[in-house]
């Protein structure tokens, strides 16, 4: 039965590989941290500074992350096999829900197994066909894939077009929806640019309009304390759903929340899908971030260092003439367009002892390939400074300037 499909899937895979779209994947020896220890594609393991993980903060392999994670394996155990509202809550995940409920200044939270999953079973249970759901181009894929699962009508406006954003308010309101949701990411995965908010806020209150921010990428460092987009413009208590993850800036395991309005996460408890029939999250991550984020409020200046580095990066490769996209993130996309060479710069970086990784379709548009660069709080400005010569040096060789 299988010997068809087989085949299909075969040439496939061999179709991506020769579009340069097929996607390695290094294996690690070790930790995360800003310097690892990778096995490339060729079998060789090498010790690499590595630009390319969601550690913000440096916080992956932190020894107090690691010292939460295990009292809290010694308290509750390795697991609850068993989903939340059947016997899988725990003291742990109430505490963990409401110092995320106080860090990001709303009234309840609720946690997922994944960010992802928070994404994907936030829309459905709130919105129906009455109603209208009114995207960001670029929003994540969780974001497209959970729009998806839900009935409401669907509106795109052009990536942070706030005019765009208008007419698209002003079509859903003529045609009769009822509840109107505009959605867009804090900060954008592969761009690395900020979300409009002030600009979005005020055009929710004028049309009646409620919003939400997927902050998976702000949260922990964007802020003059971390707490995310909404802090970073001095929008506090405005955003109606906040999402965001626990995979990235803190602590870097798993598990994600929707943060909000008290009765919106009080429905989503009762009807969200991937809440309802998946396990709680383990006690070893949910102890090991109520961690995270204690220390980062207790460390606000930390969200500067990335920021810092961010800038120092991108004032090297810009004075030498690479393509940069404009942003003021620890988000730095490096422009190739050319997916072959995305990929191959990707690769001579790594065996010059910088771990990035080339982007091509379709994680982004075509011919729109690049490398994203990200900057953490676990890198040194020397480690920086080396690396910024790695890329202009092969970007020269490859003659990319």
């Amino acid at each position: 039965m299988y010997g068809a499909m087989k085949d299909e899937l075969t040439a496939l895979a061999a179709s991506l590989r020769g579009q340069g779209l097929y996607k390695e994947e290094r294996v690690l020896l070790g930790p995360q941290g800003g310097v690892i220890h990778a096995r490339g594609i060729d079998g060789i393991t090498r010790e690499v500074i590595n630009f390319c993980a969601n550690n913000y903060l440096g916080l992956s392999n932190h020894p107090e992350i690691i010292r939460a994670a295990r009292q809290a394996m010694d308290r509750y155990g390795f697991g609850y096999s068993s989903v939340r509202f059947i016997c899988g809550t725990s003291e742990l995940h109430k505490e963990l829900e409401e110092e995320m409920s106080s860090f990001l200044g709303t009234e309840d939270t609720i946690l997922y197994a994944a960010a992802f999953d928070a994404n994907g079973g936030v829309f459905e249970p709130l919105l129906g066909e009455q109603d209208a759901i009114i995207s960001d181009e670029l929003n994540h894929a969780s974001i497209i894939d959970g729009v998806r699962l839900c009935r409401a009508r669907r509106y795109r406006y052009a990536h942070a077009d706030t005019g765009d954003l208008e007419t698209q308010l002003r079509k859903a309101r003529s045609e009769g929806c009822r509840f109107c949701l505009i959605v867009t990411d804090g900060v954008f995965s592969m761009d690395g640019d900020i979300a409009p908010l002030p600009e979005i806020v005020e055009l929710a209150r004028r049309y009646d309009a409620l919003v939400m921010v997927d902050d998976c990428h702000a949260t922990g460092y964007l802020g003059k304390s971390g707490r995310g987009t909404a802090e970073y413009f001095g929008l506090e208590g405005e955003i109606d759903i906040i999402t965001t993850t626990f995979g990235k800036a803190l602590g870097g395991a798993s598990g994600g929340c929707v943060s909000g309005h008290r009765e919106i996460i009080e429905i989503l408890r009762q009807r969200s899908r991937p809440y309802l029939f998946s396990n709680t999250l383990a006690p070893a991550i949910a102890g090991a971030t109520l961690r995270a984020v204690r220390m980062v409020g207790e460390n606000p200046q930390w969200c500067q260092r990335p920021l810092e580095l961010a800038r120092r990066f991108r004032t090297a490769l810009t004075g030498a003439g690479l393509d940069l996209l404009p942003g003021e993130t620890a988000i730095v996309p490096v422009m190739m367009y050319d997916e072959g060479r995305a990929l191959a710069l990707a690769e001579k970086l790594f065996e010059e002892g910088i771990y990035v990784i080339g982007f091509a379709h379709p994680v982004v548009p075509r011919g729109r390939a690049r490398i994203r660069v990200q900057l953490s709080a676990a890198h040194r400005e020397e480690q920086v400074d080396q690396a910024s010569r790695a890329f202009i040096e092969m970007a020269r060789k490859m003659k990319l300037v």
